[in-house]
């Protein structure tokens, strides 16, 4: 399979644009946001295989789900094109938010606009979140200064409800 099938349908899944009978976005337009997502992302991370991005044409070359497949990229990428599409349904639902009052009845529409601005800081932390464990090596940020150390010098010895260094508390 090539990336113009199987990301556009990992996009879809984040942003819960799944009913094929009635997408909210065409697969041009989901394409077109992944080859926009690619180049902001290679700008950003650089990956072990080089990859080109042509906007004009809505390419990504060589195929990230060819022969051996890029996870990391397919999942980075895919996850900035969840987040460019939620921050722009974001701005679009802004300027329909509106709250009408008269008397004692009010309607207030900006409780959509809040549910989309959730889903936007939610799909944008995620794909922040990825790009720094990508960058620290795929890794638990934190892990080797946080796990437990012994020192040869003085190996950690459990006794009586405490803890030791042999030979440095007596």
């Amino acid at each position: 399979m090539a990336w113009t099938d199987d990301m556009p349908t990992i996009v879809r899944y984040l942003i819960n644009d799944l009913d094929s009978t009635n997408y909210a976005y065409s697969n041009g337009r989901v394409k077109q946001t992944i080859v926009v997502a690619a180049q902001l992302v290679l700008n950003e991370i650089d990956f072990d295989k080089t990859y080109t991005v042509t906007i004009s044409t809505s390419g990504i070359s060589p195929d990230p789900t060819a022969a051996t497949k890029d996870d990391a990229f397919i999942n980075l990428v895919s996850l900035k094109s969840a987040c460019l599409i939620a921050s722009s349904e974001l701005r679009t639902k802004g300027l329909d938010a509106i709250r009408v009052s008269d008397g004692s009845s009010s309607i207030d529409a900006g409780g959509i606009l809040r549910g989309f601005e959730i889903l936007s800081k939610d799909l944008c932390q995620r794909y922040e979140n990825a790009k720094i464990q990508y960058k620290a090596g795929n890794s638990v940020a934190g892990q080797a200064i946080l796990s437990p150390y012994e020192s040869p010098n003085f190996p950690v010895v459990h006794g009586e409800g405490h803890n030791t260094r042999t030979g440095y508390f007596e």
